[in-house]
């Protein structure tokens, strides 16, 4: 099985290393020197991993053969693959690869079915599952604990407890403010106002 586990950014410097943008939460397993990685586009690769180290909070990679500026620059964009074996599970306990969550189903507590994992989007704060609805409709669905309560590899399910809002368009809004004041003025409230 073929895990993206980073992109080539610009290169550093003049002797051939490149930033890389890290898409596993296992780069010292992945990125370290020795590993041989494969490419998208293939052609730039297979490329070995020489040398790496942080700097200024960039990971900094430096490939065999890559040894100059216009070497490294021909590779910005290039798709790093590492080769991992389907059954391989991740070190800690609650983290998943994502070709193990991806076809999951997405449920609720109750059973009811809400839709089916097509993606994992990794964004810098949190990942996300884009999930495809039974009507071709696609919702966005945090992969935070207080929502995903449960990850059934076996029964092939993820389970969530979603906010109001979240999965319906008919969110439950609540007011904060006593009954008496709930009916105040609501141009001021669209507007942010406050009154005093």
């Amino acid at each position: 099985m073929q895990l993206v586990v980073a992109r080539i950014g610009r290169a550093h410097g003049i002797k051939g290393e490149v930033t890389v943008e890290v898409r596993t939460d296992e780069p010292e397993l992945r990125l370290g020197p020795g590993a041989v990685l494969l490419t998208d586009p293939a052609s730039a690769g297979p490329l070995t991993i020489e040398t790496g180290k942080v700097h200024s909070g960039k990971l900094l990679l430096r490939f065999e053969g890559v040894r100059d500026r216009n070497a490294a620059e021909a590779l910005r964009n290039t798709l790093l693959i590492a080769e991992v074996d389907p059954t391989e599970m991740p070190e800690e306990e609650d983290e998943y690869y994502d070709h193990q969550l991806m076809d999951l189903d997405v449920v609720l507590a109750d059973g009811t079915e809400i839709g089916r994992i097509t993606e994992i989007s990794h964004l810098p704060s949190q990942d996300l599952f884009i999930v495809e609805r039974p009507d071709g409709t696609e919702l966005m669905i945090p992969f935070v604990g207080e929502i995903v309560t449960e990850i059934d590899l076996e029964e092939q399910r993820a389970v969530i407890d979603p906010p109001p809002g979240l999965i319906d368009d008919r969110a439950e809004i609540v007011s904060s403010r006593d009954d008496g004041e709930a009916s105040g003025d609501e141009s001021g409230e669209a507007s942010g106002e406050e009154t005093a």
